[in-house]
């Protein structure tokens, strides 16, 4: 009897399920990497064929490194190393969501403890972002610290007092950001993709390919400091 995963190799797979595995890592691949490929590159082309782009330039840039980047993504979910419950066919984490944002639990005063011993380049931090439409908390990571003026640099959503307070101009009348010191029941909350509205809880979104490359360098032990990129497929 032909193995499912040599005879993909060898092109008698007639269902494509392991088209994203190069045959010397058949044998290594983790259990569902190649159903969260799929998965990842349906949202990813979905998202690129409705947004716009100022020029064919950065869309073509932006194709170059998708499937690079989809496979590193794919890789870590699969490989299971958050104590989350991993979602293959969407290509998700689930956890039980809480009543309400624990974003809001978060005190100008702890920010500001926690910021000041803690903030450095490349850790993993939430951001509460609230809009008309709810609020969610999106993970972003710091790529620039100013200690002298207690305040720091994140790579999506800009300059943010240690307090929490964004120093940006605000995209909308009813929109805020507010950044959060990092622990567990956020962070979960943040990989889920949980949302809330006036009314509550609300159905979770689907975290960008962004996101989940940056939830691969959560140290999950203590979130202190940056983990080092697991070993991945190239």
């Amino acid at each position: 009897m032909v193995n499912p995963l040599q005879a993909m190799a060898s092109g008698l797979d007639t269902n494509q399920t392991n088209f994203f595995v190069a045959q010397h890592q058949l044998d290594t691949a983790p259990l569902h990497y190649t159903e969260i490929c799929t998965a990842l590159y349906e949202r990813e082309l979905f998202t690129l064929a409705t947004s716009a782009y100022p020029d064919t330039a950065r869309l073509q840039q932006r194709l170059k490194g998708l499937s690079y980047h989809i496979r590193r993504a794919a890789y870590f979910m699969a490989a299971s190393n958050t104590p989350l419950t991993l979602d293959s066919h969407n290509a998700s984490w689930t956890a039980k969501q809480r009543t309400q944002n624990p974003a809001t639990k978060i005190t100008d005063e702890t920010n500001q403890h926690w910021f000041e011993r803690y903030a450095t380049h490349g850790l993993v931090v939430g951001i509460m972002v609230q809009e008309v439409s709810g609020v969610h908390i999106e993970l972003d990571s710091i790529d620039r610290v100013m200690a002298e003026k207690s305040c720091l640099h994140t790579n999506k959503y800009g300059w943010f007092s240690f307090s929490g307070r964004t120093e940006e101009a605000s995209p909308g009348a009813y929109a805020e950001r507010q950044l959060c010191r990092p622990d567990k029941t956020l962070i979960t909350a943040a990989c889920c993709g949980h949302q809330w509205s006036h009314k509550g809880r609300v159905s979770p979104r689907p975290l960008s390919l962004r996101e989940i490359l940056l939830a691969s360098t959560i140290n999950w032990k203590h979130f202190r400091t940056p983990h080092k990129h697991m070993a991945r497929p190239e």
